[in-house]
């Protein structure tokens, strides 16, 4: 079935440069299989991209998307997936796009339901990404289901809907992939755990609850955020925030490792980790970041905590690191750039607007998507220099990608692919 575009937003959700980062990728040598990329920290190792860009000019190709969604792109083997709902919530779906020309290739029901859940306004029924591995394509909903499909010809492959909870909001955390697992944060008002289906099957191999007693208040409870797996001397984990605490899991079993207490919900943001800090957000309302050394076992909340930052925390993007320096773009437009290492403030600047998508650092350069369709691409470095702004037709609210020397990016209603054309290539050498 086919169905109109419609306008929502995600709110909730998008090559390393840094060598100290132990992070691991979660699709071996793919472009870009899940939600900020190869090692889910913002970085691309994409060269070439454009800098200037209009509805007019640099435009490869433009494609509007059937229904609403604010997943991420993700792309492997030359095909871009993403998910999308009807207007009401009762139809979700995968898409796929080919990367070369922009024609829609599958358009697929996954799930059909007979009433919708409940959820904010500025989400949409379709906010988780996507995560790839190299044959496959796995989708997630939220409580309305989880899938897996085939790459090759885009058919159902195996379905589960047991991991139920109260959103409130709608879905928001994204699933990633460990070895033969699928891990997923549920972080809802009624329950709380974080649960690993077997990605053959989507049989359920473990479920951990969230240690601690639960805040009173059901609301003080939920939480969107996507987790992050890494290595810490030879030891993999499972980074994964919640309410009031972040938690790291052993992957193969759930068994909790450590944890960081804080008072905070609803938070969004993905971990970051550099420099043997993992830099996370606390909540939604009054979000502040917290920089974590990693290695400890147990609760680490005294021990481990190194710095704290209160002003201007985003309490949708992800922040990106880039050197020492940590970038954070809050969601209503004020950029700030810190030392990575202590937290200090190096300097800030009010670009305006709303952000949601999360910043990328891709060719040497970072680049911010905001709502409006605006973006912005900086120098970076610890004095403020802007290199070019563009414009877009609609809102962009879903985390763009970067693959080769192209950048897609998704709409309220279409999916774009931005490359340096010749006609551009020819007018700027022609430049004085």
């Amino acid at each position: 079935m086919k169905f109109p575009c419609m306008q929502r937003w995600l709110g909730f959700f998008g090559f390393a440069l840094l060598s100290a980062c132990p992070f691991l990728s979660a699709g071996g040598d793919l472009p870009w299989p899940q939600f900020r990329g190869p090692t889910g920290q913002g970085h691309a190792a994409a060269r070439d991209l454009p800098t200037v860009w209009s509805e007019t000019e640099n435009v490869a190709w433009k494609t509007p998307l059937p229904g609403e969604g604010w997943s991420s792109p993700v792309v492997a083997n030359g095909r871009i997936w993403m998910t999308a709902a009807s207007h009401d919530g009762l139809s979700l779906h995968v898409l796929a796009v080919d990367a070369e020309s922009g024609k829609l290739l599958r358009d697929v029901e996954v799930f059909r339901r007979t009433e919708p859940i409940p959820k904010n306004t500025k989400n949409s029924f379709a906010s988780p990404t996507p995560v790839l591995d190299n044959t496959h394509v796995y989708v997630h909903f939220g409580t309305q289901g989880t899938a897996c499909l085939s790459q090759a010809d885009g058919r159902i492959l195996w379905k589960n809907e047991l991991l139920q909870l109260d959103h409130k909001e709608g879905p928001g955390s994204s699933p990633v992939l460990w070895n033969d697992l699928l891990i997923i944060n549920c972080d809802g008002m009624d329950v709380q755990f974080v649960a690993a289906l077997d990605k053959a099957s989507g049989q359920l191999r473990w479920k951990t609850d969230r240690s601690g007693p639960p805040a009173d208040n059901p609301d003080h409870r939920k939480a969107y955020s996507t987790p992050l797996i890494i290595d810490v001397a030879g030891r993999q984990q499972v980074v994964s925030p919640g309410a009031n605490r972040v938690v790291a899991y052993d992957p193969a079993s759930g068994k909790e490792l450590w944890k960081v207490e804080y008072k905070g919900f609803s938070n969004v943001p993905r971990p970051v980790l550099a420099h043997d800090l993992l830099f996370i957000t606390t909540a939604f309302a009054r979000p502040e970041l917290w920089a974590v050394r990693t290695g400890g076992s147990g609760d680490i909340t005294e021990s481990h905590v190194a710095w704290k930052l209160k002003k201007q925390v985003p309490a949708s993007p992800s922040t990106l690191v880039v050197g020492k320096e940590l970038y954070l773009i809050s969601d209503k437009g004020i950029l700030t750039c810190v030392d990575a290492l202590t937290g200090e403030e190096i300097w800030t600047e009010r670009l305006g607007g709303n952000f949601s998508a999360s910043p990328l650092y891709a060719d040497g350069k970072i680049y911010l998507f905001g709502e409006d369709g605006r973006s912005y691409i900086l120098a970076p470095g610890r004095s403020y220099r802007l290199l070019h702004e563009n414009t877009l037709d609609g809102r962009i609210l879903a985390t763009p990608a970067a693959v080769d020397h192209a950048l897609f990016v998704r709409t309220d209603s279409a999916i774009y692919r931005l490359e340096k054309t010749a006609k551009s290539a020819d007018r700027a050498a022609a430049a004085p």
